[in-house]
């Protein structure tokens, strides 16, 4: 079997994939998904040679993935000590929530207040456009549109203050609101919570665009919590 010293072909790939960073992505992302989940638990260790190995990489784009989970509050790291999962408990996610809630709610009034016409038109064509991806059952294609569909109501708040507030929560929520989707039956619902948001900001309805969004939030706040109760019950043994 050869070794990625003996092909030079597989070392080439690696450096570039690297380089792009979006190995440091995927591992974010698939460390993230079983901590979520359950399959990984509070208080496990989690080592960069056995990490590097798993996803064929070197030492540093391992610790910067683990960095980042730190920043999401999903990892601890003590000087000269291995990172460990934290304990994300359903108590702290909610309040997490509640206050993404808060904050996509002004994002939502002030984008009915203040896009354009060309980001409403955007929004809404988007949108009908995501109806496809519900249809064919595409969970990862529709997790990727969705972040896009909240990164225009930040984004057409034009608040720059509240953008970086926003963007920062959904940050260290990510992992929680991607797993909404693992739920049968919650990409339909997802897309029938934003068709009334999308129909309250093209009506400039900015009370309406609030409440159908902080309605949004809390809804995926339900369905995120599952997953915290069934990783609680598994590090109980119940």
């Amino acid at each position: 079997m050869t070794n990625d010293q003996s092909d030079p072909s597989k070392q080439i790939r690696r450096r570039e994939i690297i380089r792009a960073g979006t190995t440091v992505e995927q591992m974010v992302r698939a460390i993230a998904d079983m901590i979520v989940t359950g399959q990984m638990l509070p208080g496990d260790k989690l080592d960069e040679i056995s990490l590097a190995a798993r996803f064929d990489v070197s030492r540093t784009p391992v610790r910067e993935a683990l960095r980042e989970l730190g920043a999401m509050g999903l990892v601890e790291r003590e000087p000269n000590r291995s990172a460990v999962v934290t304990n994300v408990t359903e108590t702290y996610l909610h309040s997490m929530f509640e206050a993404m809630a808060e904050l996509e709610g002004i994002c939502a009034r002030l984008s009915a207040e203040r896009m354009t016409i060309e980001e409403r038109r955007l929004l809404e064509i988007e949108h009908r456009a995501s109806a496809r991806l519900v249809r064919q059952g595409a969970d990862e294609e529709y997790a990727a549109y969705n972040t896009e569909f909240h990164s225009r109501l930040y984004r057409g708040a034009h608040n720059e203050h509240i953008y970086e507030l926003v963007t920062q929560s959904r940050a260290r929520l990510a992992p929680f609101r991607r797993a909404q989707f693992r739920l049968s039956g919650r990409l339909a619902k997802s897309y029938d919570e934003h068709d009334v948001i999308v129909t309250a900001i093209m009506r400039a309805d900015g009370a309406a665009a609030a409440r159908a969004a902080y309605a949004h939030v809390e809804i995926v706040s339900d369905a995120s919590a599952v997953f915290a109760a069934a990783a609680e019950r598994k590090e109980r043994g119940a």
